[in-house]
């Protein structure tokens, strides 16, 4: 196996962190192929420049995430894709700059397809009068971005608005979506609405949906917002 590692420089990042963020995106990138074997614990050392602790950590990490395996007299391995935690927030940040821009978001829009509506609908009834107030202060805020469009206050403001969406579920299972919303959106804001295309419309009709407690409207509405058209995204099959 080809010497792929270069030795990590001090900075303020945890050295294991940036450790398993190199090898993570090896893997990621396929310069480490499925069900290779890393080379071992002293030369990987030796490549990185850091301790056996630093390291062992870094694999510790990167095995939680189900990149890699040990096993006795095999080695570290990488494993076979389908394990990988792709909902994973550290790793979806380790992902970045490593796919192609519209497929990652064609695929993240198949995710939120699958479980965005039911959250709205919901939101729609369980939503505190607090989470609501705050729904419809980030929804005003929407409104004054849109008509005076600033890409990366529309990121942080939209990514708000779908966030606390989740939150107000009030349910304990949806709560990692939007964690992993987090994550993921800069990217997807960042592709669909380049030139200012942010369905505004779409996002006020989910918005006076959920405010109404109306859960089938707040779910159709949601459908409605995540079509592939309304994203500059080809149609899914």
């Amino acid at each position: 196996m080809t010497n792929n590692f270069t030795s990590i420089s001090t900075s303020s990042r945890s050295l294991h962190i940036q450790v398993a963020r190199t090898i993570a995106r090896r893997i990621l990138s396929g310069e480490m192929p499925q069900g290779s074997i890393a080379p071992n614990e002293m030369t990987l050392c030796e490549q990185f420049g850091v301790s056996r602790t630093a390291l062992r950590e870094a694999i510790k990490l990167l095995t939680s995430k189900g990149l890699l395996e040990s096993r006795p007299k095999i080695g570290t391995k990488v494993v076979s894709r389908d394990r990988w935690n792709f909902l994973d927030p550290q790793l979806i940040e380790w992902m970045d700059g490593l796919s192609d821009p519209a497929e990652f978001c064609t695929q993240f829009l198949g995710l939120r397809r699958a479980v965005e509506p039911e959250a709205c609908a919901l939101a729609a009834l369980h939503a505190t009068p607090e989470q609501k107030a705050e729904l419809t202060e980030i929804f005003q805020r929407m409104e004054k971005v849109a008509h005076n469009f600033d890409h990366d206050t529309w990121t942080s403001v939209d990514l708000s608005f779908h966030r606390l969406i989740f939150n107000s579920t009030n349910n304990d299972f949806y709560l990692p979506f939007g964690n992993i919303l987090t994550t993921m959106f800069a990217t997807f804001i960042k592709h669909s609405s380049a030139h200012g295309g942010v369905c505004l419309n779409e996002h006020r009709i989910i918005f006076e949906a959920i405010i109404a407690g109306d859960s089938e409207g707040a779910r159709n509405a949601s459908r409605d917002h995540l079509q592939s058209t309304k994203h500059r995204l080809p149609e899914a099959v």
